[in-house]
């Protein structure tokens, strides 16, 4: 294949995976925030308010079913599909799920430790006892401590951002 051609096969798949690359020179675009731009998936960000991780967790009944924005670093990504990543909260130990529905939008890997401007819908979504009894023995399980099904007595809620759109913020040099 000539290098010419493989380089537009190679950007029409980025186009299709609905990443684009960074911009080079003067053309840069710029976050709502007025942040460069490395990388965008989804639809371009609109008014929504950016809210803290933390204020949307501490107060999550005011927040459900609005459109937000978080700004913060991405902390995990989807190993499967790249259908989701987790951003850091202002405050520690926190985070918040990002997801798209599976092929709607694909997030790398090398997504984890970039900062993040992500816009959606934040959604509760409240889990039977069996579902909490799960999850939280995942959780045990992945921290490396012993889960005793039977201390789990409350149904928990989990909360994230359902996705509209993305901005990776273009590193400072």
């Amino acid at each position: 294949m000539r290098p010419g051609l493989l380089c537009t096969v190679l950007g029409l798949a980025l186009a299709a995976c609905g990443q684009q690359p960074a911009s080079s020179g003067a053309t840069a675009s710029l976050a709502p925030d007025g942040s460069p731009v490395a990388r965008t998936w989804g639809a371009p960000l609109a008014d929504a308010p950016t809210v803290p991780v933390s204020t949307l967790l501490a107060s999550p009944d005011a927040y459900v079913g609005k459109t937000v924005r978080v700004r913060g670093t991405a902390v995990a990504v989807c190993q499967h599909r790249g259908c989701w990543f987790d951003v850091a909260s202002d405050v520690e130990g926190q985070t918040l799920r990002f997801k798209v529905d599976d092929g709607d939008m694909v997030f790398p890997p090398d997504l984890v430790g970039e900062t993040v401007l992500a816009e959606g819908v934040f959604t509760a979504n409240p889990l039977d006892l069996e579902t909490t009894k799960k999850v939280c023995a995942q959780e045990a399980a992945a921290e490396g401590r012993p889960f005793d099904a039977t201390q789990v007595t409350e149904c928990m809620t989990l909360y994230q951002l359902s996705g509209r759109g993305v901005q990776q913020v273009a590193r400072s040099e």
